[in-house]
């Protein structure tokens, strides 16, 4: 009897200090590092040459949190390139670290190109691959829009008529177009020769009218995003009646709505005060709209 307890004994310690053993040469799993920041320039998002962004992806991005400003440049439809939008990105970077930013181009309008609706298309695709890569990017696909001018009319018509998802959490206007009916543009025989210029009639029904269909300011409605609006009061571009109706427009439908008048023309006269306070008042509708969780 004292022989088998003695074995039974003998047993249960060498279970004992195998299972030991067996947890201590265990290695703890390891919490994988914060993914570390990461630029890729000129990704592209379709056949045409012009159609390319750089994104801009911040340390320690996850998929669950790091949501997407866009920037949209200017050029009268015709012209510019993302590198016009470059002092936003030092702006957000330095004030929104954690926020991943796209600045695109979109493929400019020419005599076989119209502007509209394909610009709108350029930035749907943009926003459409981003979605699909938001695993990959690690990037929680929500987006705000910076748009200027040319660009501000793109972000606004954009999320007021093409974001059904409702993906876009604000736009903001800086000296954008937002009201084509505007006398400053219908009593100007030259601008209707333009919009002709810009408008694929193909793409639209034939009883449209063009420049109220691809007027934001006349097709804010109930979904339209936040908007945030810099006019100047002496803009020989865009006219103060523009910012003024859409601001209208978005009260009306209880569009949460900001709207700031500074002195001078099309944004590239503003004073240092002026751009400080753009900025400062860009900066809080980016935390409000577009916040990143803790």
């Amino acid at each position: 009897m004292k022989r088998l307890l003695y074995i039974f004994s003998f047993i249960v310690v060498g279970l004992a200090l195998s299972s030991c053993s067996s947890n201590d040469n265990e290695t703890p799993e390891e919490e994988p590092s914060p993914l570390q920041a990461e630029v890729r320039m000129d990704v592209s998002y379709g056949s045409n040459p012009q159609q390319a962004y750089d994104i801009y992806l911040p340390e320690g991005r996850t998929a669950s949190k790091t949501k997407v400003i866009v920037l949209v440049h200017g050029g009268g439809w015709i012209e510019g390139d993302k590198a016009d939008m470059s002092n936003f990105i030092s702006l957000i970077q330095q004030n929104h670290p954690n926020h991943a930013i796209v600045n695109m181009n979109y493929v400019l309008a020419t005599t076989s190109i119209p502007a509209f609706p394909n610009q709108f298309l350029d930035i749907d695709s943009v926003l459409n691959k981003l979605t699909a890569e938001a695993e990959d990017l690690q990037i929680l696909p929500e987006f705000g829009f910076i748009g200027t001018s040319a660009g501000a009319h793109l972000s606004l018509q954009y999320d007021y008529v093409y974001d059904t998802d409702n993906q876009v959490k604000f736009v903001a206007d800086i000296v954008g177009p937002s009201d084509f009916t505007d006398p400053f543009y219908a009593n100007d025989p030259n601008f209707q020769v333009a919009l002709g210029f810009f408008v694929d009639e193909d793409a639209y029904p034939g009883v449209t009218d063009y420049a109220a269909e691809v007027s934001p300011a006349l097709q804010v409605n109930a979904s339209s995003s936040p908007t945030i609006m810099f006019y100047g009061d002496q803009d020989p571009l865009v006219p103060l009646t523009n910012g003024q109706t859409l601001k209208d427009n978005l009260t009306d439908q209880q569009i949460t709505n900001s709207f700031t008048v500074y002195e001078g023309g099309h944004g590239d006269d503003w004073s240092q005060a002026s751009i400080a306070d753009l900025q400062l008042k860009l900066s809080g509708f980016i935390n409000t709209h577009l916040p990143i969780a803790e």
